[in-house]
């Protein structure tokens, strides 16, 4: 079923929605949306480069949860299935349709979960296709830190909807730390209640190439989304990231800051941040802000932040964007004091990282996190 019309939008608001990839035409490229996209290595996704059939499997691992949560497969004729996120591109139609059922993660409503709940997404083989759907339901006034993590071998489009209610506190933290054959497109959606507030990080290390999109939208005034995003591409590798918030109510507030760093011959990075402002959205405060650290030649990024405004009665709205490579005089401060040159470059980068690395709220996978950038490091003698 189609929602809107599939004439070309002139704003995001007007954007083609659907849950049948039938809606969607045959991707080129030459779409703004995929310009950056190589689209062959999204493999069968799209229908290019050589389609495979959809014979891969991807496997959920949690452990015990503990109390107020609990985990369950629900089927895709569940009501709450399609709920929060309608398919806004054809790859996430496509697993809209074939995901066939959902893992269903709830929080009940009043808990306050005082350890992080762990979820991994396991791969075997990037063979075959597969699709998979994710619905987190985080109950009225509910407090809680949920980790998804992706590893192994996949050629994966999956949906993560994520409904936070009136009140909630959820801090979200994803991971993709792929294999190096893995590919994933991935559309997450956000829906704020009234008063609530989401911190979502979102972590990208592993995968030949890695696209996600994550969108946000508000049903009730005082919601407040801060995104994050902390990625390193190495050589061959494409990380793209994309967001829309869509502040479609008024006095909600969002923050939006993410850095990566680039090393290797044909590394590439894409950020795109879109933030939509609608009409009736008075007193919105929001900013956005991207900035990647070219560690060696032949590393590419690409920076795009987007603002969308459609009323004069807001509280603040700003972007920026920066791409360089080291400050010379943060270097020369170091080895003046003694530090060799390859220690003081990577205490350059840990410390560009450290910001959005302390913003995740478990100790062991901080510590994780910061270990595979240093190694990375080492391994180019940074």
């Amino acid at each position: 079923m189609t929602t809107q019309a599939s004439a070309p939008p002139s704003t995001k608001s007007q954007a083609l929605r659907s849950y049948d990839v039938a809606d969607f035409p045959a991707l080129t490229g030459l779409e703004e949306e995929w310009r950056f996209t190589p689209l062959k290595r999204l493999r069968g996704l799209v229908g290019l480069g050589g389609a495979r059939a959809a014979t891969g499997m991807v496997r959920h691992e949690y452990g015990d949860l503990p109390a107020g949560v609990s985990a369950s497969r629900i089927g895709s004729d569940d009501p709450r299935v399609g709920s929060v996120l309608t398919p806004v591109d054809r790859v996430s139609a496509l697993a809209y349709g074939e995901a066939g059922q959902a893992l269903l993660v709830e929080v009940a409503r009043d808990a306050v979960v005082a350890e992080p709940v762990r979820l991994r997404v396991v791969g075997d083989d990037a063979e075959g296709l597969a699709f998979g759907h994710t619905f987190v339901d985080v109950g009225r006034f509910a407090e809680v830190t949920l980790v998804l993590e992706h590893v192994g071998s996949a050629t994966l489009a999956d949906n993560v909807e994520v409904s936070v209610g009136d009140g909630a506190r959820l801090t979200l933290v994803t991971v993709a730390d792929w294999a190096a054959d893995a590919v994933q497109a991935q559309h997450l959606r956000i829906r704020l209640g009234r008063d609530a507030r989401v911190v979502h990080v979102q972590v990208s290390l592993g995968g030949d190439l890695v696209r996600q999109y994550t969108s946000v939208e508000y049903t009730g005034r005082g919601g407040e989304a801060e995104l994050y995003g902390l990625y390193f591409a190495d050589g061959g590798q494409h990380l793209e990231h994309r967001q829309l918030v869509d502040h479609n109510v008024p006095d909600c507030r969002s923050y939006v800051g993410y850095r990566g760093a680039l090393q290797g011959a044909d590394a590439h990075t894409v950020w795109v941040g879109d933030v939509l402002i609608r009409a009736e959205a008075t007193g919105t405060d929001t900013y956005e802000i991207n900035r990647n650290l070219l560690l060696s030649d032949g590393a590419r990024a690409d920076s795009v932040p987007n603002l969308e405004i459609e009323t004069g009665e807001i509280a603040g709205a700003g972007h920026a964007s920066a791409t360089g490579r080291f400050d010379d005089e943060q270097l020369f401060y170091l080895m003046a004091r003694g530090i060799p040159e390859n220690e003081a470059r990577r205490l350059v980068v840990r410390g560009f990282f450290a910001e959005l690395i302390n913003k995740i709220p478990v100790e062991e996978l901080r510590e994780r996190l910061g270990d595979a950038i240093e190694a990375r490091l080492a391994k180019a003698g940074t």
